[in-house]
């Protein structure tokens, strides 16, 4: 098996009473999210020589939620079995050997909290759950019983190492219950004395009381259990029991009288490791750990992260000691969760701890002392970046709120990690080195912090004083721009750091001054290029390794290049059209300088692309150039690309991260996809190639995950396809999906299960936020998980995602709309007689006084009474005034002053009965408008018939009542119509504003049009608001219009032809056309026309080529592709062709040779007659340069690019321009070679040389500089005459052609016909015996003769010597490398590495070498091809059918076949063996060394 990659795992998860265990083989586990991570341990754990002696060594994969419990079996021979509790459910029962599930159960019901497996049944495993039930399952016999106690909440629970009957269970209100599972449960002791959660139980290692000397303590009462006195029985007899609890307190109990004999209460130390935020409350977790075969010795944890020993030999004294008092860096610094012992191969005693601070440590019990640590990771590994100083400090940015700095090239721990916590508070989500200070880290943060850590220093980081808005995605350092390079050489730094944020916005921020303001560098683009139209939002930054260039990705899927100091746009690259996600430039250390102009770049699209923007750099345009075709194309990934990283030790390798879950080595060069990483089980989002070793990349994912891996260990060359992909998928999906939280509705009491979100987490890397990380949250995980109370589950490690809430759960909205839905069947609505269908009595405006109208007959005279008295008495006395104040409703007929007390108590009345529009009635009737209208404003009650009124009060009054009900609608969630009442009063800015806050563009636009001047700046920046809200949520149609509509014709195209197809590319191609953005027009055209040709519409394509006058040339160009295409298609046989093509109706016909055919249409069809028109024709197709092309090019992309050259060769024929001819047509023949497609240059032989290149060589004089062009073109040529003959000998021996005649028609030529020692050699056969060479085949081989002479053979052997010591130099350079880092190195070469001094040797003879001895290479190569000749057609045939029936892949697949570098000095011994073999055995080998002949001849005949 082969070794693992070296791992950070994800942290153990928290708030478990076991969720760590070790075997006695040495393997330790710890569960981290839904999965365990194992560990092997000791001295077997192949760590390198010096380094602690752990590994992680594998994973057991299965559980769908969070896994609350682990434990192994501790019985010989089975030490390889453990057993693992789920939030889904489920207990499974693992092999560690095999990582595969032997069995499991889904009992529980509900969520399980405890699990243990017995330690003196080795087929029993016991679990229980929060609702207080347990089940004892027996493995061997597949059987199980349930047990239910107590109706409490189970937080821990341990079978006894005694007794095999006895479990003590620890619930969450402190009781503690010992039970017999023998018995159904029967509960042997309830334990009272803890007031909180019991969080561990421990047996004494040793069975009876005599091992401690303790003395019942007077102050604990002995409980009776079950209100019961139980005698003393053998199974209760003899056992201690130690408990921890939230309480901080440890009790001892014994079993045999059920009573608590000794307690412990947890000190509180002053000392405390720095790695917390002091400030931060945590809850406190008490875990218990009972040495094996030390009675007297407990562990505990402590409030802090501590470890404490405790000495129980005296009861009377709470003596402990200290774990590791020596160094205070080793203690943990927050609260520990989990202890386990395990004892090594050496016969060490370890113990293991696991924390929140996310450590594993391991401590020596003989010293107290810790021996290692294993740091994990709490969340997404979001950045990875290698130090450019000290080489070998990997920082990570981590979700978790932390930076880990791994220095990965250290001997004595394999794991150095230093954390950095401080100042951050936030998701790492970008990391950048200073390239010359040490230790100087730059990191962005999701909530829009930028600042620097000095990590060789124990300081707080600078933090930026400018702060993005949104996600930090990428830093990088360059030289500093306008106008922060405006000051001298002192006063600026030479370095400045460039971020990039989620809103689009790229900040220069000083390091010298991180106080000071943040610049963006889009004025400064703005200015510098005069840009008129809207800026697109950037997603990604990358400056070039000599600091000249800078390269900035956006959402629009373009990349632009900008020359320092001032930004001047160079060019446009228009290739990805979804968000780029990632750039990096080639480094320029490499032996190919040309390289670092190589540009990589992945967005959410599944293609990688490289451009070489060597030509671009180097002529240094006046105007910005659009680039729409790549160098290469790297395919092959199936979802987003989120990082990319270039080889420090290569040329042109390329190393990508992506969603679909692998890790990606290409040679960028080659098209070809090297090696694939596929050990995560997440989404990857960062990778980064180690600078000192060749084979070694980290790579970062969604799992919680850094693995460092090795290229060679690979077993795949690609990423996952079809059902692969799909395996892989569900792979990911495994992962951990965290809860939501819910919320408690009191009217809904069912016990309903806790939901678990449904679906992945779709987190995208630069799309959403708050991924639950490590059972928490980013935003607030750490927060909840350190305050002092909890929900009242233990499951405190699943936090939810910031997305909708559905907290009721699945089942309780079923339940709710069931009912509801019943309650309709029960009652359905009753339909009213017309005649009840009245309309309803308006409401008295006076309730109280008309009631109290319907009193008795003794109140109402009453009312008479004291109504007479109060009109005729001249005073009113105490009584009459209290009666009147008694019996308000008179004030009707009294004065106003009683009239207005009557109408205040009826107001009062409509408020409490809910009718506050009566009462502001009665108050208008009382003529108080005013203080109506206050008090309906206080009280949130204003009207629309209020606000009517209000004009009578006012103007003033009336402005404020209006402006009072607008703020009233908005807090109603009325935003149109408080907008409405705004534009009434003349408040069209302010209402127009209120709509745009709100995000109803569209009333806010009508609004602005209507209202304002036509030039008002407002609304065009509403105009560009709404589109860039439509543009991010897809809508690009009416986001075109949004920019339409703010005059920026150019914003509007682009957006359109974000979609990418075919009809939004047209459409905005004509919309470039008609706002006179002829160069957007152009590249947009040509895109659409580009995209019609993968579906094969011919017609379509050059209707979109029209929209453009400058697309003339490319009209030409796909005219003579699709002739071709017509062409190729004809020769196919039907059953092989594919689907039916849109062809011109010029494309049908068949007259004459294909270069009439095309010269004819490009006459008659469009108007290409004059040699001016194809001069200018050709000096528009002359600036469009293609990339050379690779075996992985597409096919239908190397047509376009032959098509192309083939066209500049005609047009430059009918120019008379001969010096062009044969270059362009020379480029066509190499690019169909190099791409390995050899019937595709049989075809341009064919069809554009019928008759060799004579032709050719009239035009051209010797001194032309032409005339090597037109050399390796004839040699090109003279290959593919030498393939038909062949091919001519492959066919019937009785026919004759022009190659070949039959053996009974050449006897007398054969005689006469002169014969040089080559064609001698090459036409010998057995007299009679099938076919011959014709003249025609006789005169080509005397030709070549001039291709296989000395001075080629010379000149290839010393190319061949070259390369030679090229590689050998590189080799020794990679090995110096090595033994830079103490690695072992072998005592001498091995047999394929020549030794050091070797390659300086070679090198000095090599230039000083003569040439091969006669007979030369090529000479021996020749007589290698006349040997073919004479072994019939069999052997030729099978290499001719092998390699024409596959265009694209022949030459791949003969890529193993060519000559290694030895060739030159060992072919004239190899090769009349190799002929021997072919004479003797008829093999295929015959035509692989004429293939390789004609190889280096042309190779060399082209040099």
């Amino acid at each position: 098996m082969k070794p693992e990659p070296r791992t950070l795992p994800p942290s153990p998860n928290w708030y478990c009473s076991r969720c760590s265990d070790a075997a006695p083989g040495g393997i330790f586990g710890f569960a981290a999210r839904t999965s365990v991570f194992l560990v092997r341990v000791g001295p077997g754990a192949g760590a390198s020589p010096g380094a602690p002696p752990f590994r992680v060594v594998g994973e057991l994969v299965g559980h769908t939620e969070r896994v609350s419990g682990f434990t192994f079996s501790h019985h010989p021979g089975q030490y390889n079995l453990c057993a693992t509790s789920s939030d889904d459910g489920t207990v499974k029962v693992w092999d560690v050997e095999t990582r595969t599930v032997v069995t499991e159960h889904t009992l529980h019901q509900h969520t399980i909290s405890a699990l243990h497996w017995s330690p003196t049944v080795k087929d029993l495993i016991v679990s229980g759950d929060e609702k207080g039930v347990v089940f004892c399952y027996w493995l061997n016999r597949n059987d199980s019983q349930h047990l239910f106690t107590e109706p409490r909440t189970i937080f821990c629970l341990t079978c006894s190492p005694h007794h095999e009957n006895l479990v003590a269970i620890g619930y969450k209100d402190g009781i503690v219950v010992i039970i017999d599972i023998s018995k159904k449960g029967e509960v042997i002791h309830r334990l009272r004395g803890h007031d909180d959660e019991i969080h561990s139980i421990a047996w004494c290692p040793l069975p009876g009381e005599d091992c401690l000397s303790i003395n019942q303590e007077e102050n604990l009462e002995p409980d009776i259990p079950n209100g019961k006195l139980i005698a003393e029985t053998p199974i209760t007899k003899g056992c201690y029991l130690a408990t921890g609890s939230k309480d901080q307190t440890i009790r001892i109990w014994s079993c045999s009288r059920g009573r608590g004999v000794m307690v412990l209460k947890l000190p509180f130390l002053k000392r405390r490791s720095g790695g917390v935020d002091p400030t931060v409350k945590e809850r406190l977790w008490l875990t218990l750990h009972w040495p094996k075969n030390q009675p007297t010795q407990l562990v505990s944890s402590c409030f802090g992260g501590e470890l404490l020993l405790w000495d129980l030999t005296q009861s009377w004294r709470r003596k402990y000691t200290l774990f590791s008092t020596s160094a205070e860096g080793h203690n943990h610094s927050r609260i520990v969760f989990n202890l386990c012992s395990l004892k090594t191969e050496d016969g060490k005693q370890l113990l293991l701890s696991t924390s929140m601070d996310r450590d594993v440590k391991c401590w020596d019990m003989a010293t107290l002392e810790c021996c290692w640590t294993l740091p994990s990771l709490g969340g997404f590994a979001y950045s990875l970046a290698f130090s450019p100083v000290d080489v070998g400090s990997l920082a990570i940015g981590v979700g978790d709120g932390m930076i880990r700095v791994w220095n990965t090239l250290s001997i004595k721990n394999n794991y150095d990690v230093k954390n950095f916590w401080q100042g951050v508070k936030s998701k790492v989500t970008a990391l950048c080195w200073h390239p010359n200070k040490e230790g100087c880290l730059a990191f962005g943060t999701d909530d829009g912090k930028v600042g620097l850590y000095d990590t060789c220093s124990n300081k707080p980081p600078q933090i930026s004083s400018t702060y993005h808005k949104k996600t930090v995605y990428r830093l990088a350092w360059g030289p500093p721009v306008p106008p922060m390079s405006l000051g001298g050489e002192g006063d600026r730094p030479s370095l400045t750091l460039y971020s990039c944020g989620g809103e689009g916005v790229v900040l220069q921020h000083n390091p010298w001054k991180l106080s000071g303001e943040a610049f963006d560098i889009n004025k400064l683009v703005r200015d510098t290029n005069s840009i008129r139209y809207k800026l697109p939002v950037h997603t990604e930054i990358s400056w070039k390794g000599d600091g000249k260039v800078l390269a900035l990705g956006n959402e629009d899927g373009s990349i632009e290049i900008f020359q320092v100091p001032n930004l001047r746009l160079l060019c446009t690259i228009q290739q990805h059209h979804k968000l780029v996600n990632a750039i990096v430039w080639h480094h320029e250390h490499g032996s190919r300088p040309e390289l670092s102009c190589l540009l990589a770049s992945g967005s959410n699209n599944a293609v990688i692309y490289v451009h070489n923007l060597k030509a671009v750099l180097e002529s240094n345009p006046e105007s910005p150039v659009t680039i729409t075709e790549p160098y290469r194309t790297l395919s092959g990934h199936t979802a987003k690309i989120t990082s990319l990283a270039w080889s420090p030790h290569h040329d042109g390798r390329l190393v990508s991260a992506c969603y679909d879950g692998t890790a990606q080595v290409w040679d960028a060069l080659r098209e070809e996809p090297l090696f694939n990483f596929r050990g995560h089980r997440g989404r990857l989002l960062c990778v980064a190639w180690s600078p000192v070793d060749p084979e070694c990349i980290y790579s970062g994912a969604d799992d919680f995950c850094v693995y460092r891996w090795l290229t060679s260990m690979q077993d795949h060359s690609r990423p996952p396809q079809g059902k692969k992909c799909i395996e892989l998928e569900k792979k990911r999906l495994s992962q951990f999906k965290p809860k939501l939280k819910k919320k408690k509705k009191p009217t809904l009491r069912l016990p309903v299960k806790q939901d678990s979100s449904v679906g992945n987490e779709d987190e995208s890397v630069k799309e959403n936020s708050g991924p639950a990380e490590n059972g928490l949250s980013d935003q607030d995980g750490e927060e909840e998980a350190q305050e002092p109370e909890l929900p009242p589950s233990p499951v405190v490690c699943g936090e939810p995602v910031s997305c909708t809430d559905i907290s009721s759960g699945f089942e309780k909205s079923k339940v709710t709309v069931s009912s509801k839905a019943t309650s309709l069947k029960k009652e359905p609505p009753k339909e009213k007689p017309e005649a009840l269908l009245k309309k309803r009595k308006a409401r008295s405006m006076l309730p109280l006084s008309t009631s109290l109208d319907h009193r008795s007959k003794e109140e109402l005279h009453r009312d008479c009474l004291v109504l007479a008295t109060a009109t005729h008495a001249k005073e009113l006395n105490e009584d009459v005034s209290a009666d009147l104040e008694e019996r308000f409703h008179l004030g009707l007929f009294t004065d106003r002053a009683t009239l207005y007390r009557m109408m205040e108590t009826e107001g009062k009345g409509h408020l409490e009965s809910g009718h506050p529009e009566l009462f502001h009635q009665l108050m208008l009737w009382k003529g108080d408008l005013k203080g109506v209208l206050q008090a309906a404003a206080e009280r949130g009650e204003l009207t629309d018939s209020l606000v009517a009124v209000a004009p009578v009060a006012g103007y003033s009054v009336w402005l404020w009542a209006v402006e009072a009900f607008a703020k009233q609608l908005c807090f109603q969630d009325q935003y149109v119509k408080a907008a409405s009442y705004l534009l009434s009063i003349h408040k069209v800015y302010e209402a127009v504003e209120l709509l745009k806050s709100n995000h109803l563009y569209r009333e806010a636009i009508a609004v602005a049009k209507a209202r304002l001047r036509p030039e008002d700046p407002v609304l065009k920046d509403l105009y560009l608001s709404w589109g860039s809200i439509l543009e991010r949520d897809g809508h690009y149609a009416i986001a075109a219009k949004c920019y339409l509509g703010a005059t920026s014709a150019y914003d509007a195209a682009k957006v359109l032809a974000r979609k990418g197809d075919a009809a939004s590319l047209r459409t905005a191609a004509e919309l470039a056309a008609i706002a006179g953005e002829h160069e957007l027009a152009a590249s947009l055209a040509l895109r659409c026309a580009q995209e019609l040709l993968l579906v094969k519409n011919w017609v379509g394509a050059q209707e979109a080529l029209e929209l453009h006058e400058s697309l003339q040339g490319q009209r030409l160009v796909f005219c003579l592709l699709e002739l071709l295409c017509r062409h190729l298609e004809e020769k196919q046989p039907l059953e092989v062709r594919g689907p039916s093509s849109i062809y011109h109706q010029w494309a049908t016909g068949s007259e004459g040779t294909l270069v009439q055919r095309v010269t004819g249409v490009w006459r008659s069809a469009f108007s290409v007659d004059t040699p001016e028109q194809c001069r200018a024709a050709l000096q528009k197709l002359q600036d469009v340069k293609y990339p050379s092309a690779t075996s992985n090019t597409p096919f239908r992309q190397l047509l376009l690019h032959v098509c192309h050259d083939l066209t500049l060769a005609m047009l430059s024929q009918q120019a008379a321009a001969w010096e062009e001819v044969v270059p362009a047509l020379l480029q066509a023949v190499v690019r169909s070679y190099t791409s390995g497609n050899f019937t595709l240059m049989q075809e341009i032989y064919s069809a554009f040389l019928p008759s060799g290149c004579d032709h050719l060589r009239d035009k051209l004089s010797d001194l032309s500089p032409a005339m090597t062009a037109f050399k390796s073109l004839e040699a090109f040529c003279v290959y593919g005459q030498l393939y038909e003959v062949w091919w001519s000998l492959c066919g019937p021996g009785s026919e004759s052609s022009v190659w070949v005649l039959s053996a009974e028609s050449t006897v007398s030529d054969k005689q006469s016909k002169p014969e040089d020692s080559a064609g001698a050699e090459g036409k010998e056969q057995p007299a009679g015996l099938g076919p011959r060479l014709s003249a025609e085949s006789e005169r080509l081989l005397s030709a070549c003769k001039e291709l296989f002479s000395e001075q080629h053979a010379s000149l290839q052997t010393s190319q061949r010597t070259v390369a030679e010591v090229q590689e050998t130099l590189a080799e020794m350079i990679r090995q110096h490398q090595k033994s830079q880092l103490c690695k072992a190195t072998t005592n001498g070469p091995s047999r394929d590495e020549p030794s050091r001094d070797e390659p300086s040797q070679e090198a000095e003879r090599a230039p000083s070498q003569p040439p091969s001895p006669k007979p030369g290479p090529f000479q021996m190569y020749w007589s290698a091809v006349s040997s073919c000749f004479t072994l019939g057609p069999s052997v030729l045939a099978l290499w001719t059918l092998r390699h024409s029936n596959r265009p694209r892949s022949s030459f791949k697949s003969m890529g193993t076949l060519e000559l290694t570098e030895d060739t030159a000095r060992v072919d004239t011994r190899e090769l009349p063996e190799a002929i021997k073999l072919c004479h003797t055995t008829h093999d295929s080998f015959t035509s692989v060394v004429a293939h390789q002949a004609f190889t280096l001849t042309f190779n060399g005949r082209m040099l």
